[in-house]
């Protein structure tokens, strides 16, 4: 089986061309490390199967997996557009002069404010996530003289098969217009009705981390056939993100092309049947573009060993820098970053550094002999790590670099202890 890191020929862990070492020596751990080129190939590996397909298209990038300005920098000049759901993802696009008439607004409770934001900088399309929402856009286009293309987004009553805090297509949802209730059909037609904003189609997201192609061939389906009963030929539909990627040995995803040629074939099969004009597709991958690019770098310190249960390795980042584990009991490979291919000789769970006993980043991990100072990178933490990290216990967030061609550059600053107390303000 390949194996999901390169190593140069002393047998070292390289990340873009450059030694996992040389980075810590640079840049100090926690640390996060992007190897660009593998962002760029996921990134064109999308494109490449709509222009075979020769159909009207946009990839998205789900920007909540990894939003920073130099993210969104590559994604620009990869010709890729940015789903944002929020005001603070909205002005990292402006930081990063991101073209605005390419970003796609979610979430299901958008502020007056952000969408201000949004409608005075020329976002090119909002996905509406209810009538309160809708009221407001309306509102809005109106008082600035302007038409806002919009998207409905729907719960189209598909449960993937993946986490249950995951699952976001099915009926009982916060997200989305439901369909078996009428609402969705009530929230087109005022839509419809509305001189303000132009609509342009439907979106459903059915869930992250999906293995199964099954889940979203039955979600295009279910968008066809809901746009048909309406008597509505959408110029777009949008089928959402979740492609699963590999954390682990256990984990076997298909190739993305697969999930997107499938979303294709299915819209085509079923516009065909009703004679229905084919619409553009949208898809908004995340994980899948920037999850297997990113490796997290740490230092081994202490070590507990309690007989005849388990062995406690702890790191200097943790639940701070990926709560992934915590929250969801995801699991990850680490490996020592100075020979990840020595034969094991241990096995332990890999413990973070905050004062919670959940506080783990891998629950079970073969390790060659380890010593205090080593380097374990974690595979595979290129989303929601970065974008999920807090200050709790006071830690820092870590910086985050990217690496391309041999070149490391760090392109968010490791927060300093003045960083997190600047805000505060004096009582007495």
């Amino acid at each position: 089986m390949t194996k999901p890191y390169e190593v140069n020929p002393a047998g070292e862990l390289t990340i873009g061309g450059v030694t996992a070492t040389e980075l810590v020596q640079e840049f100090q751990t926690p640390l996060y490390v992007y190897d660009v080129s593998k962002i760029r190939q996921a990134m064109q590996g999308f494109i490449q199967v709509f222009e075979a397909a020769n159909i009207d298209y946009v990839v998205s990038f789900a920007s909540k997996a990894f939003a920073t300005t130099a993210m969104y920098e590559v994604a620009a000049q990869e010709g890729i557009h940015l789903d944002v759901v929020s005001g603070g993802e909205i002005s990292t696009a402006l930081n990063a002069n991101y073209p605005m008439a390419h970003v796609s607004f979610n979430g299901n409770n958008k502020s007056y404010a952000e969408l201000e934001l949004a409608l005075d900088n020329g976002l090119g399309t909002i996905i509406v996530d209810n009538l309160y929402e809708l009221h407001m856009i309306s509102e809005l286009a109106a008082a600035r003289g302007i038409v806002q293309n919009i998207l409905m987004r729907i719960t189209p009553g598909v449960e993937a098969h993946t986490h249950e805090f995951i699952q976001t297509g099915q009926t009982d949802s916060k997200f989305g217009f439901d369909v078996n209730s009428g609402q969705a059909q009530t929230a087109y037609l005022e839509a419809q009705a509305d001189a303000n904003v132009n609509l342009l189609g439907v979106h459903a997201h059915i869930g992250s981390q999906i293995f199964d192609i099954v889940g979203f061939e039955a979600a295009a389906e279910k968008l066809v056939d809901i746009v048909h009963e309406w008597g509505f030929e959408p110029a777009v539909i949008n089928t959402g993100g979740g492609f699963g990627i590999r954390y682990t040995d256990e984990d076997e995803p298909k190739p993305t092309s697969d999930f997107v040629t499938a979303i294709i074939n299915k819209i085509q099969t079923k516009t065909a049947e009703y004679n229905m004009p084919m619409p553009a597709v949208w898809i908004e991958p995340g994980r899948s573009i920037v999850g297997p690019a990113g490796t997290s770098l740490y230092t081994i310190g202490s070590r507990k060993d309690v007989p005849g249960i388990r062995s406690y390795l702890a790191v200097d980042g943790g639940m701070g820098d990926n709560v992934r584990p915590a929250m969801y009991q995801s699991n990850y490979e680490a490996i020592l970053a100075t020979n990840p291919s020595a034969p094991t000789e241990q096995v332990v769970r890999v413990a973070g550094k905050y004062c919670e006993s959940g506080d783990v980043l891998v629950w079970q991990q073969a390790l060659p002999k380890t010593q205090p100072g080593d380097v374990l990178a974690v595979l595979a933490t290129g989303a929601y790590g970065y974008s999920m990290a807090s200050n709790y216990n006071r830690n820092p967030i870590p910086a985050v670099v990217f690496v391309e061609n041999g070149v490391a550059k760090e392109v968010v600053a490791r927060q300093t202890y003045a960083d997190i107390i600047h805000l505060d303000r004096h009582y007495v």
